[in-house]
């Protein structure tokens, strides 16, 4: 557990590449790493859980998603985004909901929320 400590800790910030400010980095992994993602997803590993609908991960990208025949199909899967934000919330973990895709054939009257 060393060498992950190492790994995370230490690691400085600038907003321009040869800027001679340089601002601690707190929280997070490094960007463009081989390793980066792997603690991101043994961080995410529990988003699954009290949820319904199928979730997915890959890299820093989270997918969640149902296939809606009637009401009832959305209303489960509107509980699973409210659960997955109040997942997010608890984990300090921000949603982007301007990345929410929605894939229909038929004109829905109800619409989903996304926070």
């Amino acid at each position: 557990m060393v060498w992950i400590r190492e790994y995370l800790s230490r690691r400085t910030h600038s907003q321009e590449r040869w800027a001679i400010i340089r601002r601690r980095v707190m929280s997070g992994v490094p960007q463009g790493s081989v390793l980066g993602p792997l603690p991101f997803l043994a961080y995410m590993n529990d988003i699954w859980r009290n949820t319904e609908s199928t979730i997915r991960l890959f890299a820093d990208d989270c997918v969640i998603y149902r296939k809606i025949i009637n009401n009832e199909h959305m209303e489960k899967l509107q509980k699973d985004l409210d659960r997955l934000r109040e997942w997010a919330v608890e984990n300090v973990i921000k949603i982007n909901p301007s990345k929410a895709v929605r894939f229909t054939r038929a004109r829905v009257k109800d619409q989903l929320i996304i926070r």
